[in-house]
């Protein structure tokens, strides 16, 4: 049910404020581009500055507009595990398909507290839920081996991992068996994944370029590599400039250039720089998204 090209979608604002037709419109595209999945309200989503209520709000307008079309995979992590499973059986109670729980950021807890804190999250609802190792925001990595014993509780089924190592894959294959369900979460190396064994990709680029990552994705899972690297070649200076700002901001830059969505992000984070602008818009370019 959950694989290929996924985004790790953006939320939309204007004037400071949700920009719910915007969203709506968002995933009509996404649907019509091929996109096989959604996420909403992951970090690209800006979860860290939407209240509780705009992140409720968000999951629940993203699942009544793809209307079962395509799976939502609803952002539902923190480290307060309490209101990590609010999140969650809010989810579940809109009609999510999953969750996307990112391992607990800030408190650094030992692999202990991760199968505590995943395992209560696991007995606090029926939805499965995924697990989301970003150790390079987090401050705290997953182990293969920590993921292996979490792997044997029913509901929790997969992984985002954006370590950016694709031996990571093939190890956690060795612990959690082939079956469960190894997402990417890392566009530049999403090509490699697939290779180790991975399925497909949470992806931000795939907020900007839907249709080019998704028939990428669709050549990985059948083998045709020679392809997806042609895809791969075209996509990757999106790839890397996308990145050379906080990601969310480049892709609401470039969504912004399509006519998607306005060029607004809540403080901290800032748009784009002039340079970052100009890059971009030469990999849109390069990628065949503008003229």
């Amino acid at each position: 049910m959950f694989k290929g090209s996924i985004p790790a979608l953006i939320t939309p604002f204007r004037d400071g404020a949700l920009d719910l037709p915007a969203l709506e419109a968002l995933v009509e595209w996404h649907v019509a581009e091929g996109s096989h999945g959604l996420v909403p309200v992951g970090t690209t989503g800006e979860s860290p500055t939407l209240s509780h209520e705009e992140h409720e709000t968000v999951i629940e307008v993203v699942v009544k507009a793809a209307a079962g079309r395509i799976p939502v995979i609803a952002g539902a992590g923190s480290n307060n595990t309490t209101e990590a499973v609010r999140f969650l059986r809010h989810a579940e109670r809109v009609g999510a398909d999953a969750a996307l729980v990112v391992t607990p950021y800030y408190n650094k807890p030992t692999q202990a507290g991760l199968i505590a804190h995943y395992t209560a999250l696991h007995d606090a609802c029926g939805l499965p839920i995924v697990i989301y190792n970003i150790p390079g925001r987090s401050v705290v990595d997953m182990t293969p081996e920590t993921m292996g014993k979490l792997a044997q509780l029913p509901r929790i089924i997969g992984v985002k991992d954006a370590t950016g190592d694709i031996v990571r894959v093939s190890r956690q294959r060795a612990t959690c068996g082939a079956d469960f369900v190894q997402l990417s979460g890392e566009d530049a190396s999403a090509l490699g994944f697939n290779a180790h064994g991975g399925i497909g990709c949470i992806s931000v680029t795939a907020n900007v370029a839907p249709k080019l990552c998704a028939e990428f994705q669709e050549a990985t899972l059948r083998g045709d590599y020679a392809t997806a690297l042609d895809y791969q070649d075209r996509l990757m200076p999106l790839h890397r400039a996308i990145f050379l700002e906080p990601g969310v901001a480049g892709a609401k830059y470039a969504l912004s250039r399509l006519g998607r969505c306005r060029n607004e992000v809540r403080m901290p984070l800032l748009q784009v720089t002039d340079a970052v602008a100009a890059e971009l818009d030469a990999a849109m370019r390069h990628a065949g998204l503008t003229g």
